[in-house]
């Protein structure tokens, strides 16, 4: 028997999957708004907190995903693995690239306020954490956010190819789990960029 809800469900549009992402995550969206306040108010104090609140939950929720729901994943029995994600990505649609667009443009503007940018614009670190942050945003946006799609897509199918789901998964854990390692990597860039100044 085909459970009706899933074919609905299957069918949405991916518009309507960030609108279920909007509602089920709301309160995301006081990150960015803050961030609009805070740029506003020229605060470079509150600025850096919130940077390092958005960069710090970011890498956290990455390494997380990579590192500890991968592999519990793995081991999860079909069904309860098309459950769990069918709840996961309307959350991690939203919340990731709000995370992720708050903590860069947070940064970039911190630096600004700082001085970093005009004082050396090629600086070594400088340079680096621009090839990083280029490399996460485009595995992001490029990759994750698709394949997010694709698997929410397949999973809530009549019939899903769950062996597809979970080439799909591997994939989009490991790629998970290395942006968790450029964003430990963009911290060491940072961290050595606060100490050149």
């Amino acid at each position: 028997m085909v459970d009706q809800a899933a074919v609905e469900v299957a069918e949405q549009s991916i518009w309507q999957l960030i609108g279920s992402g909007l509602r089920l995550m709301w309160w995301v969206w006081l990150l960015p708004v803050a961030l609009i306040v805070i740029l506003w108010s020229h605060d470079a104090t509150v600025l850096d907190y919130l940077h390092v609140l958005s960069g710090g939950s970011w890498t956290g929720i990455d390494l997380f995903l990579g590192f500890l729901i991968g592999p519990v994943m793995r081991r999860l029995a079909p069904e309860a693995r098309r459950n769990f994600i069918s709840l996961l990505i309307p959350r991690t649609l939203i919340l990731l690239p709000v995370l992720s667009a708050v903590a860069i443009t947070s940064g970039f503007y911190l630096a600004k306020s700082l001085g970093v940018l005009s004082q050396n614009a090629f600086h070594p670190w400088l340079i680096a954490a621009g090839l990083v942050v280029l490399w996460l945003f485009v595995q992001g946006f490029g990759v994750l956010l698709p394949t997010n799609l694709r698997v929410y897509r397949e999973i809530n199918r009549p019939q899903p190819d769950m062996a597809k789901v979970g080439r799909m998964m591997r994939r989009y854990i490991m790629i998970t789990a290395l942006q968790g390692v450029l964003q430990l990597a963009i911290i060491f860039i940072m961290a050595n960029l606060a100490f050149t100044r």
